[in-house]
């Protein structure tokens, strides 16, 4: 996906390296319970992959990132996806140095916690 070329050598970034990026920095915003699967196919599948319920797609100058959240029930679902795509564009472009063009934040659905 992105690469750059140094001095030292070639540089190569993975879209699973921007889905793990984008994945943590999604878990740590308020709202979020947790990530939902893209499709059903990958909801029927059994991993433990970080990139789960997010797509990275580069089209050789820019990022778009599509994430898919289950939402805390009670909290406000426009502000938790605001929230949630300010906090991935921010950590993405700390982290790599790459301008992300979108990020579309997809509400999958409500949980309710025992607390």
């Amino acid at each position: 996906m992105g690469e750059e070329t140094t001095t030292l050598g070639t540089i190569y970034i993975s879209p699973k390296a921007v889905a793990t990026i984008a994945y943590h920095a999604t878990l740590q915003s308020y709202g979020v319970v947790g990530l939902a699967p893209k499709n059903l196919a990958e909801g029927l599948s059994i991993t433990k992959e970080p990139a789960r319920g997010i797509s990275v797609h580069y089209d050789g100058t820019e990022l778009n990132i599509d994430i898919h959240i289950i939402v805390e029930y009670g909290t406000r679902i426009s502000s938790v996806a605001n929230s949630v795509a300010n906090a991935v564009r921010y950590n993405v472009e700390k982290s790599l140095g790459m301008p992300v063009r979108n990020v579309n934040v997809h509400i999958q659905g409500l949980r309710v916690s025992n607390g």
